[in-house]
Parts: structure tokens; sequence; C-alpha cells
């Protein structure tokens, strides 16, 4: 206690020495409250988001492996030709016999423990019928030219035998969801029923929803029914009860140039799995082998299908571990799992993240610079107070007293002004933390977009995709606005940096300039001698 009330004394002495001190302290204080509160902000961020987040994933097949696998090694041992090249054969009778896992494959790893919900989709391609044609914004006469499909609906810039992998296109898309939880579109809110309702979840009648805009062109509404044709087989054709009409708010103009009439919103027809596999199951039971005539290549007329299955999960350690599940339950290695939704969310967090470490280099020189001030200061400090040691000493205290004695009045100091500076950090670390946030994003976006200018492109870019300039007319963004759709934003700004952690990491950077600065004044205390201080006093 001594200690301490010298020191007090000691610091009411020296004001003008100890306030340089403080200040020095204090500006150390207030910037790596700064410093430690970005990294704490993202930090937080991270965890905050992870913690109400719900993940979601799905099961590939590695594509790129198989090719590097079809490679030829070193010693010339491989799945390539006898040339060493690249072995297209095989890769190409690989990708047509087919990669994506079946339905009960999906199902099964949908069993491990780490699954919280599991749902599917199915996509199939079809022609209209002469009372059914598809959206499209080319003329008439144009439409009348395309001759080839029943009722020539088959659109502009199609022809009959146009084909995705191994299924015929179609000026349809047709997709069968598995429940409720599979038609996203409608939970999210930017699909909505405009008029008449939603098909039973996992029924088998052939009920289906289609788009305002399909209904408007061809003059339906609901209880109609629409036909749909077999795109490799005219003759073969399904009927639909139109029980619902819908509202997609995301509706894409440009889909209908960018990537043919089939793909554009306004021509997806919807309807249960069920009932979708039903048809499937129909038309491989009337399916005929047809032979080209020009290449010999033998395909079979049965619509074909594509499979998607989403994994749900509570949280992303939840997702870590369905990864090592997957494998247990024997998930071949030439399949991937990944989220999209991890991804988009640590594309987010990317000027936050970069911030951070910028911060924390911020901090590391602070600390040196700081702590090398502070012990020069003590330095100069311990050498004018020279006689005042030889004379404590002289008079019986201990050395190491009179070093903690120096070490009082630095802690005081500087614990005092980490007090003071922690108050100030806590009222400016949010607003300095999102002012220098946003000048990383805007500089992240400006870096993104200067290099698509370089390519000539011109798109803007958000949340790490393209998006259409902002010159385009009115009405005409959908086909870019579609690209960066199911993609999180930058994270423009935090509501809290300020925590009690932070508080903790402040003192203790306060206690270790202390001893960094106390170690000098125990050195040059420790080599003192006080006889030779008292006689050769000036």
């Amino acid at each position: 206690m001594y200690l301490f009330k010298n020191a007090l004394k000691c610091i009411g002495r020296a004001k003008g020495r100890n306030i340089l001190i403080g200040i020095i302290a204090l500006v150390i204080a207030v910037s790596a409250c700064i410093g430690l509160s970005i990294r704490q902000a993202a930090e937080s961020a991270k965890a905050e988001t992870l913690e109400g987040m719900s993940v979601t994933a799905k099961i590939s097949f590695d594509r790129q492996s198989a090719m590097q696998g079809m490679r030829p090694s070193a010693d010339g041992a491989s799945g390539g030709t006898q040339s060493g090249a690249f072995d297209r054969e095989q890769f190409r009778t690989l990708m047509n016999g087919g990669t994506s896992l079946t339905l009960d494959e999906y199902q099964t790893y949908a069993a491990a423990e780490s699954v919280q919900d599991f749902y599917y989709t199915l996509t199939a391609y079809f022609d209209g019928s002469d009372e059914l044609e598809p959206v499209s914004s080319e003329s008439e006469t144009e439409s009348e030219s395309s001759a080839g499909a029943p009722g020539g609906g088959m659109s502009p810039g199609r022809t009959k035998g146009d084909r995705m992998g191994n299924m015929a296109t179609g000026d349809f898309t047709v997709i069968g969801y598995s429940g409720d939880n599979a038609m996203t579109a409608f939970q999210t809110g930017s699909t909505t029923i405009a008029d008449g309702v939603v098909f039973s979840e996992g029924t088998t009648e052939r009920q289906c929803l289609i788009s305002e805009e399909l209904a408007a062109y061809n003059e339906l509404a609901v209880g109609d029914t629409v036909t749909l044709a077999n795109p490799d087989s005219e003759t073969e054709t399904y009927t639909l009860t139109v029980a619902g009409i819908y509202k997609n708010t995301e509706a894409n103009d440009l889909s209908v140039s960018m990537f043919g009439v089939g793909q554009d919103p306004a021509n997806q027809i919807y309807l249960s799995a069920a009932a979708l596999q039903g048809i499937l199951d129909a038309s491989a039971s009337a399916s005929e082998t047809t032979t080209d005539a020009a290449t010999g290549q033998e395909t079979e007329t049965a619509v074909g299908s594509s499979l998607s299955a989403t994994y749900v999960f509570a949280d992303a350690d939840a997702y870590h571990r369905f990864e090592e599940e997957v494998r247990t339950l024997g998930l071949d290695d030439s399949y991937t799992v990944s989220s999209a939704d991890l991804t988009a969310f640590e594309n987010s967090l990317t000027p936050l993240n970069t911030l951070s470490t910028m911060a924390g280099w911020f901090l590391l020189v602070i600390l040196l610079i700081g702590a090398v001030i502070l012990i020069v200061l003590n330095i100069f400090n311990i050498r004018e107070r020279k006689y005042e040691i030889g004379v404590l000493t002289a008079m019986g205290m201990k050395k190491g007293k009179v070093a903690l004695q120096f070490l009082a009045e630095i802690l005081v100091v500087t614990m005092a002004a980490i007090l003071i500076g922690a108050g100030i950090g806590a009222v400016s670390a949010v607003p300095v933390t999102n002012a220098l946030l946003a000048n990383q994003v805007e500089s992240q976006q400006s870096s993104q977009l200067q290099l698509e200018n370089n390519f000539g492109r011109g798109g803007n870019f958000k949340g790490g995709l393209q998006t259409a300039p902002d010159n385009l007319p009115t009405g005409g963004r959908g086909g870019f606005a579609a690209l960066g759709q199911n993609v999180s934003n930058y994270v423009t700004e935090v509501n809290s940096a300020m925590n009690l952690t932070v508080l903790l990491q402040l003192l203790g950077i306060g206690l270790l300039l202390t001893l960094a600065a106390g170690a000098v004044s125990v050195l040059f205390v420790m080599r003192y001698d006080p006889l030779k201080i008292l006689a050769n006093r000036d």
C-alpha cells in the first residue's frame, strides 16, 4: 500500500512528464480499441449470422477430378490413350452414362443425423400443343415459320432434336417439387399465387401451376387444361389441369434472348414431383429407339429429366459433420458436398475480413511504436530521478521495492489512460468501423467493376456476381439480375463493436505496455550503486 501511496505522490509532483506519458498511452488505447473493435465486429458478424442461418447443401459430381483421373501420369500409366493424350472418348462415355445420383441414393444420405430437412426437384422439358404456345417476344411470322412442334409451338431458334445433355430441350420447363419445403421461391415471397391454389403436397394428380404471363398469352384460367408433348415424339402428349396461376416478381425480361424460350420463367410449369414422375414413367413405357441417319447414334424417345436434391442443416457445424457422415454412408470420392449459402456468406464478409486483417496489422504497428516510445520516456524518467533512487536505497529501501514503485507509477498512468481511451473508443468504434467498411466495400466493388470493364463487359458487381449496368433501359436488366440471385450482398455495416472482450484485451495491452516499460526501470534500478549516485551528484 505504501508503494502505491508514494507512487501517487510522485505522479503529482511530476505532472508534466506523466501527462505526456498519459497522452501517449491514451492515443495507443484509442487506436488499439478501434483496431480490436473492428476485429471483434468481424468475428461477431460471422458468429451472429451463422447462428441464425439455415445452411443448405447439394451433392454434385466432381467433373474436374474425373478429368484429372483421365490424364496421363508422369510414368505414362493412366486412363489416357496410348499416345498419352486426354481420353476424350472415355470421358464422353462417363458423362453420357449419367453421373447424377439416384433418388434412393439421395434419400440414403438424407438419413444422416446432421440433416434437418431434405427435398428435391425434378426438371423435364416439353413442347406445347396447338392450344399452348410459349411466351415469346418473337414475331408471329417467325413463330409460324418454325415448324416441327405440335401446332407450330416450337420456339424460334430451336430445332427438333436439340438436346441438353441426354435430354431433349423443349419450349416449356416443367419442374416437379417433392413438397412445400422444396418450393423455396414461394417461401421467400418472390413467387406468389395470383389465382387458384397450389396443388396438394405429394399428389400424383396432374395439377399444375402456370405463370400469369403464360396464362394471359394463351388466354388460360384456373380449371383449364393444357397439353404438353414429348419433344422427341410429337404424338406423345400429356394433359395437365391448371390448379393455380402464379406471379413471379423476379421475371426475367432478357431470358428469352439469352437462354432460350424454355428457360424463361414465364414458361415454367410447376407440379408435384410425384405427378411429374408418373409422366416420366409413362413416357419411359412408351419409349422407342431412334437412330440418327447421319451419325448412326441411337437415342430413346422417353422424356429425360434431371434430379436436384437439397439438404438443410440447422447450422454450419451440422453441414461440416454431414461431409464426414456421407462418406461413411458410402458416398464416392468422385462426388463433392458444397453449400452455396456458405460460399455466398463468405463472399459477403470479404470487405469486413479484409478490414479486420488491416486492423490487425495497424494494431501491431501501434503497439510496437507505442511500446518503444514509453520505454524511451521511462529511460529518461529513471535517469532524471537517479538521485532519488540513491537516497531511497541509502535509507534502506531494497532495490526491488524501488523498482516496484516506478512500475506502480507507470501502471497507474497507463491504466488510467487505457480506461479513458476505452470510453472514447466505445463511442467512436462503430461509426469509424462503418466508415472504413464503406470505403472497403466501395474499393472492392470498384476493383471488380474495373476488372469487368477491362474485359469489355461493362457490368456492375453485387455480392461478387455481375449485375446489369446502370444505364440499361428500363425493363432490360432482368437477364443480369438473374445471375445475382441467391448471393449474399456484402456486409456494409456493423451494429456493435465494443464489448467486454475488447475491454479485457485493452487492459491486457495496458498491462503488457506497463511490463515492457517497467522492465527498463527494474534493469536501471538494479544496476545503480546508491553510494556512487550520492557521491557523484552534481
